[in-house]
């Protein structure tokens, strides 16, 4: 009878924690799914794009900032002297290609054949004096230097008749198409810089991308600067991201565009609204910062969460507890 006894009460025992793990499971299940994270951390290091001397910073630690808003200048004198002779010389390269392109006036062109008619009289007379000369010769009256001097003068003079209706022709046809598009290619280069110019001087201006808040002042006025030298270092506040982790088994729950409720320590009883934007593809070892200890060695999935209304309270890196709904809970299942 005692033998019975005891494994009867044995059985009971385990029967008992039989539906005790099982009621136990039913409420892990039934319990909606809480994840750890933190505000993530977001900054621009902002730079000047062009080297020079450091003028105003206009904005401190703790500023602040708004999108647009001029932060800081760089020297700007250097910069409008070279504009201005950008410009000088897209002037005048605009004058060459006008110069090129419209040929030659009608008084060069006037003047071009007014010098063939003298190169064309100079070479008739020329020629009859070495005729002229050629007949003395014949009858010894000259010795043949002088007939050798004539010919030579017939021929300089042909030669002057020949440049001269070249010239006019020339001045005729006009410049040829490869000078044109030489002077139209040098007036583009000459804009380039202009357009490079102008940019290089609004970039002596350093302006905020985004809103945010200013965390570090790197550098003061006065100090040369190179193009990309840190400056300043912006906090971007919106949008506000969270970021989370999330083990194998429950990955299902977490969907893009899910609704979950985001609690921080200072705010116990007052949550903030969040939607998962983003699900890694790809697992990772969860990060030290996730302070479940059941999660620190396993392979988890990172979630992006973004908060739908945040405020000034929720700083970045500041850890937040994120909660599932159980309406989206159930909806899965």
């Amino acid at each position: 009878m005692k033998i019975r006894k005891s494994i009867a009460a044995v059985l009971a025992v385990i029967v008992l924690l039989a539906v005790g793990g099982w009621l136990w499971q039913q409420s892990q299940k039934d319990k909606p799914l809480t994840l750890y994270g933190n505000v993530d951390i977001r900054t621009v290091n902002m730079s000047f794009r062009v080297s020079g001397r450091l003028e105003a910073l206009n904005v401190d630690e703790g500023d602040a900032i708004k999108a647009g808003q001029e932060l800081g200048t760089l020297d700007r004198a250097p910069y409008v002297n070279a504009l201005h002779q950008a410009e000088a010389n897209a002037q005048a390269a605009q004058a060459q290609y006008d110069l090129v392109k419209a040929g030659y006036r009608a008084e060069e062109i006037a003047q071009a054949a007014a010098a063939v008619r003298q190169a064309q009289a100079a070479a008739a007379y020329a020629q009859n004096f070495y005729q002229r000369q050629q007949g003395l010769w014949k009858t010894r009256v000259i010795p043949a230097n002088d007939l050798e001097n004539a010919r030579s003068s017939r021929d300089q003079a042909q030669a002057n008749l020949k440049a001269a209706q070249d010239k006019l022709n020339q001045f005729r046809t006009g410049n040829r198409p490869q000078e044109i598009a030489q002077a139209k290619a040098s007036l583009a280069q000459a804009a380039a810089r202009v357009a490079q110019s102008k940019l290089d001087l609004q970039d002596t201006t350093l302006v905020a991308p985004s809103d945010g808040t200013l965390l570090t002042r790197a550098v003061e006025p006065g100090t040369m600067l190179n193009a990309g030298n840190p400056v300043l270092t912006l906090s971007l506040t919106r949008p506000v991201w969270v970021r989370a982790y999330i083990d194998e088994i429950n990955i299902g729950q977490a969907q893009p565009g899910q609704t979950v409720l985001i609690y921080t320590d200072g705010r116990p009883d007052k949550p903030y609204q969040g939607k998962i934007g983003f699900v890694s593809p790809t697992a990772e070892f969860t990060p030290k910062t996730v302070e479940t200890p059941d999660l620190r060695t396993d392979l988890v999935y990172r979630l992006r969460i973004i908060v739908t209304d945040p405020d000034n309270a929720l700083r970045q890196g500041m850890p937040v507890t994120v909660h599932f709904s159980d309406g989206a809970r159930n909806d899965r299942r």
